[in-house]
């Protein structure tokens, strides 16, 4: 089983691949024939996510599911922080009340 920072980690990679599809796709909105990129998250057995991406079967613009993506990949990533920044936190308490 992988530790917390690790899992948490595996978010905020996650949650950074999320940003830039989007941010690749609002980029890409006036892009003739342009195929939408999608990032699909598996959850891992040990602990954490890994991200696939691929291209959307369909051509077109999907403004409205983009924005609201960022949304969720901003929110994800400071959620992921903060429990990577509290995992390391912990670690350090352990250490210098064994020290």
């Amino acid at each position: 089983m992988a530790n917390l920072s690790t899992i948490a980690r595996s978010g905020m990679q996650a949650a950074q691949t999320q940003l830039q599809a989007s941010a690749g796709n609002v980029a890409n909105l006036s892009t003739p024939a342009y195929r939408r990129v999608e990032v699909q998250q598996i959850a891992q057995s040990g602990g954490g996510v890994q991200t696939e991406t691929r291209r959307s079967g369909t051509e077109g613009a999907a403004l409205e599911a983009d924005v609201v993506n960022q949304l969720q990949a901003k929110n994800s990533f400071l959620a992921n922080l903060a429990v990577f920044k509290a995992s390391n936190q912990m670690a350090g308490v352990l250490l210098n009340e064994e020290a």
